[in-house]
């Protein structure tokens, strides 16, 4: 929630027979009470202004039951790194293969049905080793889109960083940083290159206006299948590698 957040409460509730973990936190920007589920989570976070018991957050999540109820329905399962787990690297499946008995490092090999992602070293190490290869693999693919657009278009940008951004899969800061979702290494090429153009253009207009999508539009020849992507498949890239 940001540095501002300042007391929090971690507790659980009552979800169709289930038991949800539920966090509530204070916030010194919050104006009203808010409930939101957590992305890639079967997690609810409650945020309460300042001066508002966090208990009251609590009681607000558990007499919206039936809200969480329905969303936690509509959001796909967690699907934790492990071996065997066949994940859409760059949109294309490939199965994830430990092999304890090598090094500990990452490497991709074979193509179509025999492409797979290794993963060497101990088993309790192969999340974090994998989050940590596929983070730099989007890195490198967002950096060599965005040098091209930025190039293109003419607009030069001080530096790019991956996150695990929640509500948004890029961002462009009025100081000409651009951020992504490391989760769009999932996406087929031409979605991860839509979302660099978009943010490129980002530093010419911060806005979404006609002037915006035009300069879009004039660089990037696959606006519309991107965004028609993302629209049917977007919400499934927080579930890889999510805890259960």
């Amino acid at each position: 929630m940001g540095g501002d957040a300042r007391e929090r409460l971690d507790t659980e509730v009552a979800v169709g027979g289930d038991s949800i973990p539920l966090t509530v936190v204070r916030h010194a920007r919050a104006r009203r009470i808010t409930l939101r589920l957590e992305s890639g989570r079967r997690a609810a976070r409650v945020t309460v202004p300042p001066g508002m018991d966090l208990r009251m957050g609590v009681d607000f999540a558990r007499s919206r039951r039936d809200w969480i109820g329905s969303r936690l329905a509509r959001q796909p399962h967690a699907r934790p790194f492990r071996h065997g787990l066949v994940i859409p690297y760059r949109g294309e499946d490939h199965v994830i293969f430990h092999l304890p008995g090598r090094r500990g490092t990452v490497w991709r090999e074979g193509e179509g049905k025999t492409a797979r992602i290794c993963v060497a070293g101990a088993a309790e190490h192969l999340p974090r080793r994998l989050e940590d290869w596929l983070r730099k693999q989007a890195k490198k693919h967002l950096s060599a889109a965005c040098g091209r657009y930025s190039r293109q278009m003419g607009l030069p940008y001080r530096r790019i960083s991956v996150r695990d951004q929640k509500s948004r899969w890029g961002s462009c800061s009025s100081k000409g940083n651009l951020n992504f979702s490391w989760r769009l290494i999932f996406t087929p090429p031409f979605v991860l290159d839509y979302l660099a153009a978009h943010e490129v253009a980002h530093l010419a207009e911060m806005n979404h206006s006609p002037r915006f999508w035009a300069l879009v539009n004039r660089h990037c020849p696959h606006v519309e299948r991107a965004e028609e992507w993302l629209s049917a498949h977007g919400r499934d890239l927080h579930s890889w590698g999510a805890d259960e």
